[in-house]
């Protein structure tokens, strides 16, 4: 094991490592922290693969750590059978998207080049693509895994490698562990073999995809439409403003949108040019309502009923809608159970409701959906954070046949109605939001005031998520003592006394051991505490409920001011 500094050293004097790489580094030789920051520990490939800010070293997205993490696939692939002439039964070969981050199209090239120099083919598309096209795709292919290029809705600084499996999730753990063993095992320039890209695609090694995996993908996508009836009533006449944040998006969800017949989808033009540096927006989150301020002016200037943005990578999608004269940013949650009541509204009008229907969310996303559930006679199952065990479900009733999945979300604006992928797809919500604005437009209602009959429907839910960052090289060691420390010295009480506390990291039955905190509350409130999986901050989710908007919104108040008082002790 080498140390930060030794590491460095051997970076510097490899001949694989090209001069650019080599000039960046010689100009921190004065910064031992910057250097131990780069160099103190590869970058960790987790069940979301890797994440990290662009720049030379270990600890950092670059080519180098993307052919590393690729070799250690690789191996895993091989073991399985997947390359070619392989055994596998379960696929061969891996499809490879990228979204419009800096440097994707050239670390998917790479991860192709690392592939192919093992004997494995892979399915490279042309273009940025959506991510649960990505998803789609590995099974459409056959393949026996998938590798993504994203950082999500990161900042433009970073990058990202997400690594899926066979049914189209995302890795699970004990394939994540495999390749994070085989990754320890080798040199990063000794033991990865590469090939030159141009040659690999020359010897059949790598194939393209294009619009005809497209035109597959959408078809599937359109069939998760629950009715056409609202849309041929108003449909022509809604406004929608779109922007994809620079982003995949950028294509194929206004083209849903047109072939669904919607008459008036209105581009935010700024927006619609793919760009990594995200030059109209701070962050391209379309959860932060600062990023939509530019949509929004669209909406005034046009007088549209909704906004609708998704992520970079397409899979996250989030909406704004009119109230009166004012716009209002709906929460992840809020657009779920949207989109939840009416699917079950809407199937059941058209008689498309399949027995024993289910419907699947994360631990930390709203009980109202749990609510609208029994109400309405659906089975709800719950499960940690990460679509992938969404997607696990999925493939776990789809196989039994048991029950049948009409819907999946997570808080953080993904959401998912159909079989045809097994991660979260903005171009499906995107659709699904605007069936649902036709729904209650066709009712003469907006769409705010659908959600405000919901409420008094099933009652008056508020939540709210937040982050505590952490900066520097030691964050994840701050934050594993952080929550060490809430572990030995518990809260008596959370604004609201503690009537259940799961640790889901000391096993809760049911649920793979993950770093949870679940506080359950008087008054069905709840909190959860977890660090995330692919930034360096502590997420807090409180949800709250009450008789009434007001009592809710108390509840809210007296849990949030306490959750802060803990993470601060």
């Amino acid at each position: 094991m080498r140390t930060f500094m030794e590491e460095y050293n051997y970076w510097l004097e490899s001949d694989v490592v090209d001069s650019a790489t080599k000039e960046e580094l010689r100009s921190i030789a004065d910064n031992k922290d910057e250097i131990e920051g780069r160099f103190k520990a590869m970058l960790s490939f987790g069940t979301a693969g890797l994440r990290g800010t662009m720049k030379a070293g270990i600890a950092n997205m670059n080519v180098y750590t993307v052919r590393y993490a690729t070799q250690g696939l690789a191996n895993l692939i091989i073991e399985k059978g997947g390359q070619i002439g392989g055994n596998s039964e379960e696929g061969n070969g891996v499809a490879i998207a990228y979204d419009s981050r800096n440097n994707s199209a050239l670390f998917a090239k790479e991860a192709a080049a690392v592939l192919a120099a093992n004997g494995i083919k892979s399915y490279l598309f042309d273009a940025l693509r959506p991510t649960p096209e990505l998803s789609f795709a590995v099974r459409e292919t056959g393949s026996l895994a998938g590798i993504n290029i994203t950082a999500s809705h990161n900042p433009k600084e970073y990058n990202g490698y997400k690594a899926y499996w066979a049914d189209g999730a995302q890795l699970g753990p004990e394939h994540a562990d495999v390749v994070s063993a085989e990754i320890a095992k080798i040199d990063i320039f000794k033991d990865v073999r590469t090939m030159d890209f141009d040659k690999a695609l020359e010897e059949g090694l790598v194939e393209m995809l294009g619009e005809e995996m497209d035109e597959t993908y959408l078809a599937k996508v359109m069939e998760t439409s629950i009715t056409r009836k609202y849309i041929d009533q108003v449909g022509k006449e809604m406004k929608i403003v779109f922007t994809p944040f620079h982003g995949a998006g950028y294509r194929l969800v206004p083209e849903i949108l047109r072939r669904q017949g919607y008459g008036a989808i209105i581009p935010v033009e700024e927006q619609m040019v793919p760009d990594g540096n995200f030059p109209t927006v701070k962050s391209p989150n379309p959860e932060n309502t600062e990023g939509f301020a530019l949509a929004i002016e669209y909406a005034k200037k046009n007088g549209a009923e909704l906004v609708i943005g998704v992520d970079p990578d397409s899979d996250r999608c989030g909406a704004v809608v009119k109230n009166g004269d004012e716009y209002k940013v709906l929460s992840g949650n809020q657009i779920a159970c949207l989109m939840l009541d009416y699917i079950i509204t809407a199937r059941r009008e058209e008689g498309t409701m399949p027995e024993n229907p289910f419907a699947c969310k994360s631990i930390v996303s709203t009980v109202m959906a749990n609510r609208i559930c029994e109400m309405n006679n659906v089975k709800m199952f719950e499960v940690l954070t990460g679509f992938k065990f969404i997607g696990e479900k999925i493939k776990q009733y789809h196989e039994t046949g048991e029950y049948s999945f009409i819907f999946g979300f997570e808080e953080s604006i993904g959401f998912l109605g159909g079989t045809y992928a097994r991660d979260k797809d903005a171009v499906f919500a995107a659709m699904m939001m605007a069936e649902v604005g036709c729904y209650y437009k066709a009712k003469g209602m907006s769409v705010y005031e659908g959600l405000q009959s919901l409420y008094k429907k099933y009652g008056y839910y508020i939540e709210k998520t937040e982050s505590t960052v952490f900066g520097g090289y030691d964050a994840k060691e701050r934050m594993d003592a952080v929550m060490a420390r809430i572990r030995s010295d518990q809260p008596e009480d959370l604004g609201l006394p503690i009537r259940e506390i799961r640790d889901y990291q000391a096993g809760v039955p049911g649920f793979t051991k993950s770093n949870v905190l679940f506080y359950y509350l008087d008054d069905g409130c709840a909190v959860a505490i977890r660090p995330s999986g692919t930034e360096p901050k502590i997420k807090t989710y409180v949800m709250a409920q009450g008789d009434s908007t007001e009592k809710a919104a108390d509840n809210l108040s007296l849990i949030r001011s306490k959750v802060e008082s803990v993470l601060e002790a």
